[in-house]
């Protein structure tokens, strides 16, 4: 007599694991921009208003102190979709707080233009647009595509650009032939270019002079060519530094050369 077969009890359904969820650059979203603008708006003051509107800045701002925002930065990390919302917003502030999170390895091309289109002060359109895309995969390419510009706030984004590459990538990932020919533009070029453009370009020779030996001797030179430039700093007590001198004190200091790890303060 066959025995009959005994069914097999069902196999026991395993419970689905959780996503962990990592902190910082991918993590998952807690906040939102809306949570995160009324803290900026705690943060402010008038005093801080009434220095940075002299600077440039206008409505709508709250006159938050960068240091302010240091620790949402140490919170946020990095998170590309809340550095676009917060920039979005036209609100100063935040705009400034974005750059400071933003994601730059995710920051398209796009992106990056649509930022600089908004960035309505130097703040904005020479620092936090800048340092995000000097740190990501697209700056180069911007930067040569900015400072062929007629227009004054893109031209001295795409040198302040350029600035913070050469402070930020290694020696062997530069086109020393291409600084080069940018260093010699800057000398032929310099005195005759729109007020922010001039201050860009002289900080470029600075970046260039103290951010990679290779270059210091030449932008030294190019430096004592191009003299004193001048630029217009509104009501404010903001001094352009003489180029000459600046990279001299990097020497001093011994930091010639020494790249720095992140352009974003």
């Amino acid at each position: 007599m066959k025995k009959k077969a005994v069914p097999k009890s069902p196999p026991k359904k395993s419970s689905p694991k959780k996503p962990a969820v990592t902190k910082g650059v991918g993590a998952k979203r807690t906040e939102s921009a809306a949570a995160i603008v009324e803290e900026l708006r705690k943060l402010g003051s008038q005093s801080t208003k009434n220095t940075l509107m002299k600077h440039g800045a206008r409505e709508p701002f709250f006159g938050t102190k960068i240091q302010d925002m240091k620790p949402i930065q140490k919170r946020i990390k990095k998170d590309y979709q809340l550095a676009l919302d917060l920039y979005a917003t036209g609100i100063s502030d935040a705009m400034y707080l974005a750059g400071l999170i933003a994601d730059e390895m995710q920051m398209t091309k796009a992106d990056l233009e649509t930022w600089l289109k908004g960035a309505y002060w130097y703040m904005l359109s020479e620092y936090t647009v800048p340092w995000v895309a000097a740190e990501g995969p697209h700056g180069w390419a911007l930067a040569l595509k900015w400072i062929e510009s007629k227009d004054e706030k893109t031209a001295a984004a795409g040198w302040t650009t350029l600035s913070n590459l050469i402070a930020v990538k290694p020696d062997d990932e530069l086109d020393f032939a291409a600084f080069l020919k940018l260093l010699q533009r800057v000398q032929k070029t310099i005195h005759q270019q729109p007020n922010r453009v001039r201050a860009a370009m002289n900080m470029f020779v600075i970046s260039c002079g103290g951010y990679s030996q290779p270059l210091t001797e030449k932008a030294q030179a190019i430096a004592k060519a191009i003299g004193i430039v001048e630029v217009d700093m509104g009501d404010t007590s903001c001094k352009t530094p003489f180029a000459p001198e600046y990279i001299a004190k990097m020497h001093a200091r011994g930091t010639l050369g020494k790249k720095k790890k992140t352009c974003r303060c």
